[in-house]
This record gives structure tokens, sequence and C-alpha cells, in this order.
């Protein structure tokens, strides 16, 4: 934090002159914002500038329909299996005492898999999501296509203030990794808890909204973005790379 204040504190000065809007970061030196060519010059020209990328919106492969094996609840899901997870978990070790971090589409935090394993968790009806959820998507991505473009497109809307999964990928993955409803343990940690950051506006994301994610697990926030504390971060950290 410190090194980004010192290092970016003339730019800073330069896009409040210019009533440029922008995002400063932290867990890599680095700001995001919105320029025309002349300003995008004239920031080339600061020494502390190494480069300028595009925030270019990335895209996640939707899942397709594939030959599924039926298994029944209580059987060891084959993935699990494969990693032998299982002989991990007769070890006596099943994500006990873990909190693992994860950025995604969102996440179906009322999941019967996940409910009882989110941090956040105080009984069916209620939960806290002050430190251990945060949603990095304030726009819309033009990309998705819609003939009006307003809030109300995103079936979570925008910003929202609880976990919410937009297409579903998120709730997926998780499940992967902490999964479990009753006997039918689905994820590699059944015993762990989880906390989560939305970072794609269904399935497109960009590099500032995961690096908001990355950033707000190394000290998460209150709902408010604010009070952080680096004693609430995760453990483990994961997203789905495709």
């Amino acid at each position: 934090q410190a090194t980004a204040a010192q290092s970016q504190a003339g730019l800073v000065a330069y896009l409040n002159n210019q009533n440029l809007a922008f995002q400063s970061f932290y867990v890599v030196n680095a700001i995001q914002t919105i320029a025309n060519l002349e300003q995008l010059t004239t920031i080339a020209q600061f020494p502390v500038v190494k480069k300028i990328i595009a925030n270019n919106p990335y895209r996640i492969d939707p899942p397709t329909e594939t030959a599924t094996v039926q298994f029944t609840p209580t059987e060891i899901e084959w993935g699990i299996q494969m990693i032998r997870a299982d002989q991990v978990w007769e070890m006596g070790y099943r994500g006990q005492g873990v909190v693992v971090g994860g950025q995604d589409t969102g996440y179906d935090w009322v999941h019967p898999a996940l409910q009882t394993k989110y941090r956040g968790y105080i009984s069916v009806d209620s939960a806290d999501h002050n430190y251990n959820w945060h949603d990095a998507i304030r726009s819309i991505n033009p990309l998705n296509g819609d003939s009006i473009v307003n809030a109300a497109n995103n079936p979570c809307g925008l910003d929202v203030n609880q976990p919410c999964d937009d297409s579903r990928h998120g709730t997926h993955t998780m499940g992967t990794m902490v999964g479990s409803d009753g006997d039918n343990e689905v994820g590699v940690a059944p015993d762990a808890k989880w906390i989560g950051c939305r970072n794609m506006e269904r399935g497109w994301g960009t590099p500032a909204t995961y690096i908001e994610c990355f950033e707000w697990f190394m000290a998460p926030t209150d709902l408010n973005n604010e009070n952080a504390d680096v004693s609430k971060a995760p453990h483990v950290i994961a997203n789905s790379w495709s």
C-alpha cells in the first residue's frame, strides 16, 4: 500500500486534474482509468509508468452438455476418487479450519450444498455478508449484446451486497471445492468454509475486476468497502481459469 501510494501520487494528481475517474490498486501497482489518446500519451510520459494495457474483457466458455455417469448420493464422486481426496479424508483431513476464497460469476449462497459452508452463514434465513462477500461488478458489459443497457439486464443486479451467481458457473466451482449436502459429498474439502467475490458480468470479466477481487481477498472489507481486516483473508484463493 505504501509503495502504491508513493509511486502513484503524481499520476493520481494528474487524473484528478483531468477529472478522470480511476481505480487505484496495490495488490499490483496499477491504476485503471478511461482516457482519450492525448491523455494517455501524457500518462505514458510519467517516469513511474512502466506500461499501459487495455482493460479488455474476457469471457469464460460456458459448460457444454456431455455424457454423464450416474452416482447415488452416497457414492464418492468420480473426480474425488481420481485425485484420491477420499484417501486424504480417511486420514482425517477434510478442510476443517480452512477458508477458501473463490472469485467467479458469483455464488448461490443458499444452495443446499454450499449454504452452511458459507463463512457468513447464521441460519437458513440469515447471514452476515460483511467480510465474506464482495462484488466487483458495477457496470453492464456491452459484449453481452443487450438491446437496452441497464442494471436490470443482470439477474443479480450490480454491486450487490450478498452473494449471487448470474451465470451458475461460480456455484458449480465452489461445489467442487467445498460442497456437501448430508451424505452427498461433492467437494474436495467438504468441511472447509468459503467466501466469495464476483469478477464477471454474465461471464465477461476484465483484468481490473479480477485484480479487485484478488485485492479484496488480501484484506476483506465490510459491505461499505471499509475497515479492511487482514485477519479475515482466506487461506486459499481459487479461480476457474479456462
